[in-house]
């Protein structure tokens, strides 16, 4: 499998890494998931459900960080475990690169193997889930970063030190090529630099 995708982000591009750097974000956003835990230094052990046309399971995976180049990229590499569902294997660059002051254009390249059942329906079937399941990523978590995005917009000398948990949504913001219409209201993006957990390659489940 093979998936090379760009969106724009209505935030800046520190806000940005720092959202894809926090595990509470990232958990609400990605389709599935259960839970995203540490297991090492710039790796996380990773635990999701997932439906690739006729096949369901529950992935155990985990995943390394390299190559980290803050705030501008790193690499992913990643593998995981779905029973009889079969397994997952690969790796992801993910760059962002600003796009003007409040802007930011994030563009990933992965490429995954996988085997078991997942294998036997065909790439795609697995192209097409993994395509929905990033489509679905970035609508969420174009709206988490428009919301915080918003609060930036409101009070431009406060950057990182927000902690006001994300106010309204940038109205419209996160157009572009993330939609903005499922945000998790619950989840707060203002203290994502207070934490350096990193997110999962949920691409590779798919």
């Amino acid at each position: 499998m093979e998936l090379t995708e760009t969106h724009t982000l209505p935030v800046s591009q520190q806000r940005t890494w720092d959202a894809l750097n926090d595990t509470e974000i990232l958990r609400a956003c990605i389709p599935g998931c259960e839970s995203i835990d540490p297991d090492g230094e710039n790796a996380y052990l990773v635990t999701l459900s997932a439906a690739v046309g006729p096949v369901k399971a529950r992935f155990k995976g985990r995943m390394q960080l390299t190559d980290i180049d803050a705030p501008n990229a790193y690499n992913i590499v990643f593998e995981g475990q779905g029973g009889a569902a079969g397994f997952a294997k690969g790796n992801a660059r993910v760059t962002l690169e600003a796009d003007g002051d409040a802007s930011t254009k994030l563009s990933y390249t992965a490429s995954a193997q996988v085997g078991g059942k997942l294998a036997q329906i065909g790439s795609r079937l697995v192209d097409g889930a993994a395509r929905k399941i990033a489509g679905e990523f970035f609508k969420r978590f174009g709206a988490q970063v428009g919301a915080s995005g918003g609060a930036d917009t409101a009070h431009a000398g406060d950057a990182d030190d927000a902690g006001d948990g994300g106010g309204t949504a940038a109205d419209g913001a996160a157009g572009h090529n993330t939609a903005s219409t499922e945000a998790t209201d619950n989840e707060s993006g203002g203290d994502a630099t207070k934490r350096k957990k990193s997110w999962t390659a949920w691409i590779s489940k798919s």
